[in-house]
């Protein structure tokens, strides 16, 4: 790639992906196009059902809209690239585009954990206190609550680029990743990234360490509530409201958990079958979850189902 004088900054990077593993290219493309389109039909008839059935107008189901809008950004924001590199033999990335890349996808990454604490903090209400559940949840309640979701995210978002991209890049500019992840890109600085390193671990507490205790929390006080109702069929009903979320959440966290806090290899040909794993694990957490969402909530969520089928339904009538 080319480099602007003066400082010797990159104006691009180079991004390896399977660069190493050719014969994995294009079973890879074809896996990974297929969950791609099944992420875009999934969430957009979730998204669909949502707006258009008036049983699904509740703060549940207006979040639930919001996480499958989410996840059709998260993910165009990263799989044409990916999908492109699979094809193109100079595995290319602009500096503006790679900037714009790692926006979207800290943005939505921050949002969507602070979007799953928004939904536990529903569930809560609606187990712990259905009594006032249409006044704590009223409308002007809960929309500026995803409205601050989308808000944190896209601040915190703007801080860490903005930080990431005043660094000078003068030294390798390959990205031993699919796209712009912005741990991958500060490693290549070559300038002191102190301040970047804090600023990321202050994020991480904020939009990963906090919701999770919160969200914690609030499944603590949701399971003694549900332990508490007498009969086994109220207990089954009570769980079945929230159990789609338990599973989003586990599922989502559980990823995150494994990619970052795994141990190491420091056996030359171990890191190198490592460096495979957790480039399908990172595949596993930007591809397979958004695609997993609206699969769990169908199949675990009754309304969801009949919306489907009164939209499917209508649909067949009309032609």
């Amino acid at each position: 790639m080319g480099r602007s004088n003066g400082t010797s900054s990159l104006v691009g990077f180079i991004l390896l992906g399977l660069s190493a593993h050719p014969k994995l290219e294009k079973t890879f493309f074809v896996l990974i196009l297929l969950m791609y389109l099944a992420i875009l039909l999934g969430n957009g008839l979730l998204i669909l059902v949502t707006i258009l059935d008036p049983r699904l107008h509740t703060p549940m189901y207006f979040f639930l809209g919001n996480l499958s809008f989410l996840e059709i950004c998260y993910t165009t924001s990263s799989v044409p690239l990916i999908l492109d590199s699979f094809l193109t033999p100079r595995k290319t990335i602009s500096f503006p585009a790679c900037a714009m890349q790692m926006f979207l996808s800290f943005a939505m990454g921050a949002t969507e954990c602070v979007l799953l604490g928004m939904m536990a903090f529903d569930r809560y209400v609606a187990i712990c206190n259905p009594l006032r559940y249409a006044e704590v949840m009223s409308k002007a309640v809960y929309v500026p609550m995803a409205a601050s979701s989308w808000a944190a995210g896209s601040t915190t978002a703007t801080v860490q680029v903005s930080l990431a991209m005043q660094l000078p890049f003068c030294g390798d500019n390959i990205i031993n990743h699919f796209s712009c992840e912005i741990l991958a890109v500060l490693k290549l600085a070559c300038a002191d990234i102190s301040i970047n390193v804090i600023s990321m671990a202050v994020a991480n507490v904020l939009f990963l360490g906090i919701p999770v205790l919160f969200i914690s929390f609030s499944y603590v006080f949701i399971i003694i509530t549900i332990l508490k109702i007498p009969s086994a069929e109220g207990r089954k009903k009570a769980f079945s409201t929230c159990s789609a979320h338990l599973t989003v959440v586990v599922i989502f966290y559980g990823t995150i958990l494994f990619m970052y806090g795994k141990p190491k290899s420091k056996d030359p040909l171990g890191a190198d079958k490592e460096d495979l794993a957790d480039k399908h694990i990172s595949l596993f957490y930007g591809v397979v979850t958004p695609m997993l969402n609206p699969i769990i909530y169908s199949l675990r969520n009754k309304d969801v189902k009949a919306a489907v089928r009164n939209l499917v339904t209508q649909k067949c009538f009309t032609q």
